[in-house]
């Protein structure tokens, strides 16, 4: 059995995971999906004061209030929860097993989420809700999605080591985009290194929904042995 910890992206919370959840715990595997500090359900958490410092410490703390977390956790982030995964096994290597970016952000030390993606993508960004510190939701998103703190994508990541620490580094890419995907440099970043595994699939962006089954033995495969 494993434990998988699982992230969101950007305006999203813990819900975009149920499915996959319930079929990772049908598995046998426990799971633990995060909400972050003012998205989604938690969006009247001081948004202008969070950071992606702040997203990094609700992975720590949901990990150090779970009593039943082991120390071979798989990190699972969609998107902007690239960032997020690799900040927070960054800060606790020894208890991280694994690593799966889902069509995400792959960071090195000094990277900002601002400047792994592309002008269309920076467009969205910046513009901004009406409090100023938001990112809002793009239309298509669910209908529960809400705006995204500003400052988690402007804010530098600050490393300790590197992720070749952890025993398995995979990066999922989803191929169908409407244009040129903004995680295209992550993942040019890893296609070719040996080190890591690398999957394409032939979903949208919310591989979540579009490719279940493929992302479930994805991630079962992960599992150690």
């Amino acid at each position: 059995m494993s434990t998988y910890i699982l992230v969101p992206g950007m305006c999203h919370g813990a819900w975009c995971f149920d499915e996959l959840s319930t079929s990772l715990r049908d598995a046998g595997h426990r799971v633990l999906a995060i909400t972050l500090t003012g998205v989604a359900e938690r969006a009247h958490l001081l948004p202008g004061g969070v950071n992606l410092d702040t997203h990094i410490a609700d992975v720590l703390a949901a990990i150090d209030n779970d009593s039943a977390a082991d120390d071979h956790l798989i990190l699972v982030g969609h998107s902007y929860g690239g960032m997020v995964i690799t900040g927070a096994a960054d800060r606790i290597p020894d208890r991280v097993d694994s690593l799966v970016f889902l069509d995400a952000l792959v960071p090195r030390d000094g990277d900002a989420c601002w400047d792994l993606v592309n002008d269309e993508e920076r467009q969205w960004y910046v513009a901004v809700d009406d409090t100023g510190f938001g990112v809002p939701p793009m239309p298509f998103f669910d209908d529960r999605a809400t705006s995204h703190p500003l400052a988690t994508v402007l804010q530098p990541l600050r490393l300790r080591g590197e992720l070749s620490r952890f025993r398995s580094r995979v990066f999922v890419y989803a191929l169908d985009w409407p244009g040129d995907s903004p995680l295209r440099p992550s993942y040019e970043r890893v296609r070719h290194d040996p080190s890591w595994v690398v999957h394409e699939l032939d979903g949208k962006h919310n591989l979540m929904r579009d490719k279940p089954e493929d992302l479930l033995r994805i991630l079962l495969e992960v599992s150690p042995q």
